[in-house]
């Protein structure tokens, strides 16, 4: 694959209007909190939320505008990361979720060698349904904890691209990148083909991405692992998988934590540049903030630089800071992206952070703090249909590893008007 010329450009003026959202409580006193997406489930126009922890093993989709709790799905074990993709094909969102990640100890540590499961549960279409979802196996892989829905190396089959975080053998082994496609009856088992099983280690972050691959209607994914940044694709002309090294990631707490590498990233465009930046959190549950840029020839010849925007605070005990999620958005509505970080506490590392881009090319943005709650996951779209973007959020209540006081998911309304003004 050729890559895109290289193009910087900065914000074409400082006098950058402040971002401003308001608050509402979608639902309070979690129990648990972790996971969350966004997606219009009954089809009526307006974006719910589907939110859920670890622990309780239940799933619960939200109702725009009154936020009422439907179920889901109960008794699944340890639900961690989840996608939307219309999978039936009848134009409503299907939910796919991996589950069972640990055993006894519940820890990076201890990886359950009989789960890393993926089901796809099928929307009844039914908002006053009180049944569980219908459940279809997809397949697994130990240690399964991310998964993309979309179409990675074929348009005409839905797919479903999984990545593990840890092995049974040890946190910082190898792991498969898995790719499921759809078969002809999507309720059987899929099939499973492995990407890459030697090269990665701890992937943590990953964002499907559309789009990047000139001349290609593809999706790429964006992925944040020990080895730092990676974008992988499919190559068309080679008919295989591939991957570009964005950038190492932080390794300079190694010593300290046994971390290395990058948590959690996304990717923003900027005057028409589809990538012009990779916003990460690194490494993994890490405490730094850092923005990577393509570098021209004249300079350091093709490829990224890497530029460290913010440390919040030190390590803890376990080795890991308070960063957990990465949202690109353009949210002023100026065509150009720009990004959110969510860190999950405690206090006062906890909350909401957004940066806008003035120069690029120096690695240069503006902050500003737009909320306060712990922020496991954030999710963006336009909750109104007003015509800018909204963000919501569920904080991080996970036993082992940080427990909000309070576990709520809350939405901010985007307070810009379409017009910018």
């Amino acid at each position: 694959m050729t890559t895109p010329a290289l193009r910087h450009r900065s914000a074409p003026t400082l006098d950058v209007a402040e971002p401003r959202f308001d608050q509402e409580t979608v639902t309070d006193y979690l129990r648990d909190g972790y996971w969350l997406e966004a997606c219009d489930i009954d089809g009526d126009g307006k974006l719910d939320l589907v939110g859920y922890g670890l622990k309780v093993g239940e799933i619960y989709w939200y109702q725009n505008p009154t936020w009422r709790k439907h179920l889901v799905v109960d008794k699944i074990k340890e639900p961690v990361g989840a996608d939307f993709g219309d999978i039936t094909g009848n134009g409503l969102p299907d939910l796919v979720v991996c589950y069972q990640l640990y055993g006894p100890g519940g820890t990076i540590h201890h990886a359950d060698g009989e789960g890393g499961r993926i089901d796809w549960l099928e929307n009844p279409g039914d908002p006053a349904s009180t049944e569980n979802w219908k459940r279809h196996y997809v397949g697994r892989a130990t240690g399964m904890h991310r998964l993309r829905v979309g179409h990675f190396s074929r348009t005409d089959r839905v797919q479903i691209m999984g990545f593990p975080i840890v092995a049974v053998e040890d946190v910082h082994a190898v792991l498969p990148v898995m790719l499921f496609t759809q078969p002809d009856d999507p309720t059987q088992e899929w099939d499973a083909e492995v990407i890459s099983r030697t090269d990665f280690r701890m992937i943590h972050g990953v964002a499907r991405k559309p789009g990047l691959v000139a001349g290609s209607e593809l999706d790429s994914v964006l992925m944040a692992s020990d080895e730092g940044v990676t974008w992988l694709y499919y190559d068309e002309s080679a008919g295989k998988f591939t991957w570009e090294h964005i950038g190492d990631g932080e390794n300079g707490q190694f010593e300290q934590t046994g971390f290395k590498g990058s948590g959690d990233v996304d990717g923003g465009s900027v005057g028409g540049e589809p990538l012009a930046y990779v916003a990460a959190i690194e490494p993994f549950h890490g405490n730094t903030v850092a923005v990577y840029t393509r570098t021209s020839d004249d300079v350091e010849g093709p490829g990224w630089r890497r530029h460290l925007l913010d440390i919040y605070g030190d390590p803890n005990e376990n080795g890991e800071g308070p960063g957990h999620t990465v949202m690109c958005r353009d949210f002023d509505g100026d065509g150009d992206d720009e990004f959110l970080i969510g860190l999950r506490g405690p206090e006062p590392w906890q909350g909401a952070y957004y940066y806008k881009a003035v120069d690029l090319e120096k690695g240069l943005f503006l902050k500003w703090k737009v909320s306060g709650e712990s922020i496991a996951r954030i999710v963006a779209g336009d909750f109104d249909n007003r015509g800018v973007d909204d963000y919501a959020t569920i904080s991080y209540s996970v036993q082992h590893y940080f427990v909000a006081p309070k576990a709520e998911i809350t939405l901010h309304r985007n307070l810009t008007t379409p017009e910018g003004n």
